[in-house]
């Protein structure tokens, strides 16, 4: 597959990728090498990635954190941090995110602030960090249970797909990523969700074009609007909710957690209604979104109770402007509007289509 350039990145794929890698830490000899891993990708990918990685004499140093989005904390940043100082790290060492969204979110911020910043490269193993979170330079920490609050967008030096690695993936966490692949169609391209709503008519081999078609979709928009002013935010459909989601049901001990992308799933349907309200997006459309992201995705009940608290958390939401909730909705499948307002009275009714 072809390479896509970035603002101020490359993103190359499978084999492109370790001849890539070795060229450019060739090319710039960097002090050391840091290799930042959480306890699964340390079993499952990391023995296969330094296989292929090569050095020569310089210093390769692995550095391993929880896994988990419960982990995804300034606390874990604090002793990457003093792990980096104790390795005597300097501005010239080059940090490796090898892991899903938790690692290379993370590992983006800890590059971006340590020493003012240090060189880091993202190899994305989980089907979410593929699409979504190895690409456009959004790096940070949650703040307790509240999403992303912390952190800086500074694009890394370069991204690595190595496909190969959902082979390790359960099939839950490649549920979980197909969630931002749909989101991508939604907002961006109908014929892409069509694709993506129909599996039944490709096979496993078409999964490489159909991760390559989002990684496109999302750098088209992130290199329009870089810091996030005006389109960018479109690729926050479904998150407003979904995030006050995924932070409830994260905190709350009586709860089964949800992944990322299960989270955002409920969001983009209750989203969807809100956009029948808002934007005039029409049933039958509601409809359609409505069963293909169900077609994927279990239903999760959520009660009045969990409601009342999940709203009370959008205040929390970076789009928010002057107290007021904004929200990304669609005026039509691949036509998103921003900065979109929703009743309180809407959004419980949101919920009410979404249990019914």
């Amino acid at each position: 597959m072809n390479s896509i350039t970035t603002k101020d990145a490359i993103v190359y794929f499978n084999s492109d990728v370790y001849t890539e890698l070795n060229t450019y830490i060739k090319t710039t000899e960097p002090s050391k090498i840091f290799v930042l891993v959480d306890t699964n990708t340390h079993d499952y990918c990391l023995p296969k990635f330094l296989e292929r990685l090569e050095s020569g004499d310089i210093v390769i140093e692995v550095m391993e954190m929880p896994n988990g989005e419960e982990h995804k904390t300034i606390d874990i940043c604090k002793g990457v941090w003093e792990a980096l100082s104790e390795y005597n790290a300097d501005r010239k060492s080059l940090l490796i995110n090898l892991g899903g969204g938790v690692v290379t979110d993370l590992g983006g911020f800890v590059a971006s602030t340590y020493m003012r910043g240090i060189p880091y490269i993202n190899i994305p193993t989980s089907l979410l960090a593929m699409v979504d979170a190895s690409v456009g330079g959004k790096t940070g920490v949650d703040l307790g249970v509240l999403k992303n609050q912390v952190g800086v967008i500074t694009e890394g030096k370069m991204v690595g797909i190595d496909t190969s690695f959902l082979d390790t993936l359960p099939q839950n966490e490649m549920v979980s990523g197909f969630a931002e692949m749909l989101k991508h169609g939604l907002i961006y391209d109908e014929k892409y969700w069509n694709t993506l709503t129909h599996l039944e008519k490709l096979d496993i081999s078409d999964l490489d074009n159909l991760i390559h078609q989002s990684v496109i979709i999302k750098n088209d928009v992130v290199t329009s609007d870089p810091t996030e002013q005006g389109l960018r935010k479109i690729l926050n459909f479904g998150h407003t909710l979904g995030h006050a989601i995924e932070s409830y049901f994260l905190e709350n001990d009586e709860k089964t957690t949800l992944l990322h992308g299960e989270a955002i799933a409920i969001g983009m349907i209750l989203e969807a209604y809100l956009a029948t309200k808002v934007c005039d997006l029409s049933d039958n459309e509601l409809e359609i979104i409505n069963e293909g992201i169900l077609k994927t995705f279990s239903k999760v009940e959520i009660t009045k109770t969990d409601q009342l608290q999940i709203v009370e958390l959008l205040k929390y939401d970076k789009k928010n402007s002057h107290g007021v909730v904004k929200f990304v909705l669609l005026e039509a499948i691949g036509q998103p509007k921003i900065d979109c307002v929703a009743t309180n009275k809407q959004i419980s009714e949101a919920f009410d289509y979404y249990n019914n």
